[in-house]
This record gives structure tokens, C-alpha cells and sequence, in this order.
């Protein structure tokens, strides 16, 4: 399938001026949602700093990113964001939809390189490529694989260690790999289904935004395919292998380009040490720690964005430095 997709448009959070969703065809036919967004405006005279591609983070739709596309757009970038197979309005692989699910993380990669090849022509250089969560982890593995049209990498809480909840991780790794080979990939996770329409601020402990939380909520209401619950073996699987392969890679030392990787002080789904780690193999890699933040830094608080911000601009001052008349 190809051509106009539809973007959720709601009160609280109107879909970006400028921006237009379509279908493409992910790396094995798969139907895949992106959305490419472009700056406008006397300021920027036709004349965009480049281009910023968004990977979102688990069970995060498009629509999620409207604040974070404005925040781009403001700085003079293109902005093309995608819903990766398995959310959104993206391919989903099992009958039940609220299952979050993947089966390894290859048929990301190849997702990643028919994306860019689908919009390439309209993705003016220098491409920076930003990333949350399961996003950031994703764009690493890109990157590590050998990606190199990209000029710089902001990473927001990257998912390059998981929080096992005191568990064992060995052990915790190993019982993913069994499930997932025992004909039990696509079972929750100890049955835990997490019904997103069930779920509360602060229960859900990502933000201490209660607006852009309830932002979030009332756009999956609206749109109910937009929503993700529990995870599946299948996907826990794929979440150990992923950032196992990074820890051992000799690819992420080969990563040439300034990364950024800001990792959220008071994290509960990720692990801050394995950011740093990976971080200091990257020979332009560094580590910022934003004291006090909840895992979702891109739904935080005014002044937790603030310093994500500040971080982003540093890094890509560079590669994509402001023109002049231009502001943030």
C-alpha cells in the first residue's frame, strides 16, 4: 500500500501545519505509517537547516510526537517521523493489536532503510537522526550497522539496558529466549496485558506532566488502533538481543558521527549505566544524566525538555549550525 495515510487530530494536540502521513512498504511488504513534516515561514526563506528523523519509542504512535515536531520545526528542520511494524497504525503481526510484539530486531533495520529510501529525495541534508527509548536503541543498531548519511544522533533515555525489577538479568534474558522458542513468542509477558486504557497518571511513573500525559491518553481514545498494551516474550526477546548485540559490537565503536545519548536520572524502565557505557565507546559519544527525570524526557516537565533541548542544539549546532534570523 501506498500513498495518504490519516494523521489523529484532536483539541489538545492538532496535527503539525505542513505535514501530510503516508503508507509505505517496509523491507519484507509490510505496511508501514510515516509522516514528513516541513518548517514554513519568512525566517527560514525555503531554506531548511536539514533534516531530523524521529524514532519513537515502544508503543509510541506518530501523533505522540506533534510537541516534539513544533520543537523541530521552530529550529528550521524537516521533520520525518515513523510508527515502527508493531504500533501506530503500522503492520501489526498478531490478530490481538494491544500486543506489543516484535520478532528480532533485523526487520527493524530493513524498516529503517526502506523508510529512508522512500523519502530520501525530500529529506534535505544534513540528516540528524534523534531517537527515544526502544527508538534509541533501534538508531543505534543503525548506525552500528553501518548508517552513514547521517551527520548527528540525539538519543532521549535509549533503551541499551533494561530494568529487570530487581530480577536476575541473566536470568530474566534466558527465560525470554526459552518462551520465544517454545511456541509462546506472541504470550504476554507473565500475562500481564497492561490495558492502555486503563492506565493513570502518576501510576504510570514516565512523566511528571500530568497535562502531556492526559495529551496522550485522549489521543488514543480517539483513535483506539493508535493504542499498545503488554508486551509479549516475543518482544522481550528482541529487547535483550538488541542491546546484548550493541554491548559486544565493534560497530558502535565504528559510529563516527557526535552522539549525544541524555539519559533520564530517575529511570525505571532503562538502565543509565549501560547509556554511559555505550556512550564512551562511541569515539564522539557523550553522556548527559538530567537529574531528577522520569524515563518519557520528551513529555517532561517545561524545564526537564528544556535541557533535553539545550543538548540537542549543542550537538547539532555543527553539522546543521542556525542561519541567521533564526531562532529557538
Amino acid at each position: 500500500m501506498v500513498g495518504a495515510a490519516p494523521l489523529v487530530s484532536i483539541p489538545e494536540a492538532p496535527v503539525p501545519d505542513h505535514g501530510q502521513a503516508e503508507w509505505f512498504s517496509g523491507a519484507d511488504g509490510a505496511t508501514l505509517r510515516a509522516a514528513l513534516f516541513s518548517p514554513d515561514g519568512p525566517s527560514f526563506q525555503g531554506r531548511p537547516r536539514g533534516s531530523v528523523v524521529v524514532g519513537p519509542g515502544r508503543s509510541e504512535p506518530i501523533e505522540k510526537y506533534y510537541e516534539v515536531v513544533q520543537d523541530l520545526l521552530g529550529r528550521g528542520f524537516v521533520v520525518l517521523v515513523h510508527d515502527w511494524r508493531g504500533q501506530g497504525l503500522s503492520h501489526r503481526a498478531l490478530p490481538d493489536r494491544l500486543k506489543g510484539h516484535a520478532a528480532g530486531f533485523k526487520p527493524f533495520l530493513g524498516d529503517y532503510q526502506a523508510l529512508l529510501a522512500a523519502f530520501e529525495a525530500r529529506l534535505p541534508k544534513p540528516w540528524i537522526a534523534l531517537g527515544h527509548s526502544m527508538g534509541g536503541c533501534l538508531t543505534t543498531l543503525v548506525l552500528a550497522h553501518g548508517e552513514t548519511r547521517f551527520s548527528a544522533a540525539v538519543l532521549s533515555a535509549p533503551m541499551l539496558g533494561l530494568n529487570t525489577g530487581g530480577r536476575p538479568a541473566r536470568a530474566a534474558r534466558a527465560l525470554a529466549w526459552i518462551m520465544a522458542r517454545c511456541g509462546l513468542a506472541g504470550d504476554y509477558v507473565l500475562g500481564d496485558r497492561g490495558d492502555p486504557f486503563a492506565q493513570a497518571f502518576p501510576a504510570d511513573a514516565l512523566t511528571h506532566d500530568a497535562a502531556r500525559y492526559a495529551r496522550h491518553q485522549a489521543q488514543i481514545r480517539a483513535n483506539r488502533d493508535l493504542a499498545l498494551g503488554g508486551i509479549t516474550w516475543g518482544w522481550t526477546d528482541f529487547a535483550f538481543s538488541a542491546c546484548a548485540w550493541l554491548r559486544r559490537s565493534k560497530g558502535v565503536e565504528a559510529i563516527a558521527i557526535p552522539v549525544t545519548i541524555v539519559g533520564a536520572g530517575d529511570d525505571s524502565r532503562v538502565l543509565t549505566a549501560d547509556q554511559r557505557a555505550i556512550a564512551a565507546r562511541i569515539p564522539k559519544g557523550r553522556y548527559l544524566e538530567i537529574e531528577g527525570a522520569f524515563h518519557e524526557i520528551l513529555i517532561e516537565t517545561d524545564d526537564i525538555r528544556a535541557r533535553f533541548w539545550a543538548a540537542f542544539d549543542e550537538t547539532v549546532e555543527g553539522a546543521a549550525p542556525l542561519n541567521v534570523g533564526e531562532s529557538v
